[in-house]
């Protein structure tokens, strides 16, 4: 064979190589790409993990135009229940990763849960977004640089609530959760009323489990029994009904008004029993007026017969959105410092208008709503009328990890 027939079949055996080679590195760029959502769909967190469920299918499909796909890559997702227990939250974000070949993980419904998954991802190196979890330690000293947050954490509850009801003249009583969702929100609040001229009196804590609230309140009635003002229970309670016992005890007959922040449709109902309370909102569906939104009432609605997007529904869009943003803009690549790098300052619109990841601590950074209750024998629950939009700027979230 001479030497020209020898390179031209060496170059075939070479272009031949080569397109194999393509054809293989396409097929496994284009392998499905999977995402783990861990949520608390047991326990008495469920409603707010179904929601979460049912906002981060809507999210994927309106940030990807019903195509599920993102540079060329299907989007699957696999749900894990962590039953609202952070052993099973832990153990189930570790099966996602290692045993299922998740690539990035969306959840923690209890804070409790979400703080058991972070050293998880840390561990593996992969992303993990945290939503719905509050618990401002999730971005505080419990954070490590593989932890995202789409929900809002109990600083940006706690001053949106202060900024809400925070006057000169005001004496505040609180009765909160005992365990981190609770007194990070309680100490942030304590911290946001001081500018606005009010003051925290006294903080009740009770087990996330309670149903007699008897006790707290009457300590909390003794304790505002002392002070002059304008005197306000604030409640910062995630599920239950503290509300209606509250309701029992009439704390108007001793002239002491009622507060609390926003929650999800079905406890709004028992805001009934108290027109004009006010607060501050994550979220309610009639509030933000932009496109996304609109896609969001008008999507929930055909999917849920008639029912609008509720708190959580919201938070399970804005988590999806962030992940096809980081995606779309890596270009597929799961590669986790990718994913930091083009995360850290990131900004999207959402349901809530303008929202970003703030670079320091990963924590998403988003407009609440204050509001004071409206009541309307026609609508099934009490209706959180707006009467401020507190912007990004207005807040000032610390940041308080080990990163600053």
């Amino acid at each position: 064979m001479n030497n020209v027939s020898r390179q031209v079949r060496n170059c075939g055996w070479l272009a031949t190589a080569v397109a194999f080679a393509a054809i293989w590195s396409a097929q496994a760029f284009a392998a499905d790409l999977k995402i783990a959502l861990i949520a608390d769909k047991t326990g008495p967190l469920e409603f707010y993990a179904k929601q979460t469920s049912a906002g981060f299918a809507m999210g994927l499909d309106y940030a990807t135009h019903g195509t599920m796909m993102v540079a060329g890559r299907k989007l699957v997702v696999i749900e894990k229940d962590s039953q609202t227990r952070p052993d099973v939250g832990r153990n189930l974000l570790n099966e996602a990763y290692n045993d299922d070949g998740a690539e990035i993980a969306v959840g923690g419904t209890s804070s409790a849960v979400a703080l058991a998954m972070l050293p998880v991802a840390q561990d593996n190196k992969k992303i993990f977004i945290v939503e719905p979890a509050v618990a401002d330690s999730i971005t505080g000293d419990k954070w490590n640089r593989y932890i995202f947050r789409t929900g809002r954490n109990s600083s940006q509850d706690a001053v949106s609530n202060a900024l809400a009801i925070g006057k000169p003249g005001t004496v505040v009583a609180t009765l909160a959760q005992d365990y981190a969702f609770g007194r990070d929100f309680v100490t942030a609040f304590k911290t946001a009323l001081a500018p606005t001229g009010a003051k925290l009196v006294d903080e009740e804590y009770a087990p996330p489990a309670t149903t007699d609230f008897t006790a707290p309140y009457q300590r909390i009635f003794n304790a505002l029994a002392k002070e002059q003002g304008h005197k306000v229970i604030f409640l910062n309670w995630a599920g239950g009904n503290p509300m209606g016992a509250l309701k029992a005890m009439d704390p108007a007959r001793l002239g002491i008004s009622v507060a609390t922040g926003g929650n999800i449709l079905p406890a709004l109902v028992a805001y009934k029993d108290f027109p004009g309370l006010e607060g501050a909102a994550y979220y309610y569906y009639d509030i933000p007026k932009n496109p996304v939104n609109d896609w969001l009432i008008a999507e929930n609605k055909k999917r849920f017969n008639g029912y609008p997007p509720d708190f959580f529904t919201c938070g399970g869009f804005i988590a999806a959105q962030a992940v096809v943003a980081a995606l779309t803009k890596t270009n597929g690549s799961t590669d986790a410092e990718k994913l930091i790098a083009t995360m850290e300052g990131m900004s999207f619109e959402s349901p809530k208008g303008t929202v970003m990841f703030r670079k320091e601590d990963h924590q998403l950074l988003q407009p609440m709503y204050a509001f004071k209750i409206k009541v309307d024998p026609k609508v099934a629950w009490a209706i959180p009328e707006l009467t401020h939009v507190i912007s990004i700027d207005e807040m000032k979230i610390p940041i308080t990890n080990h990163r600053q």
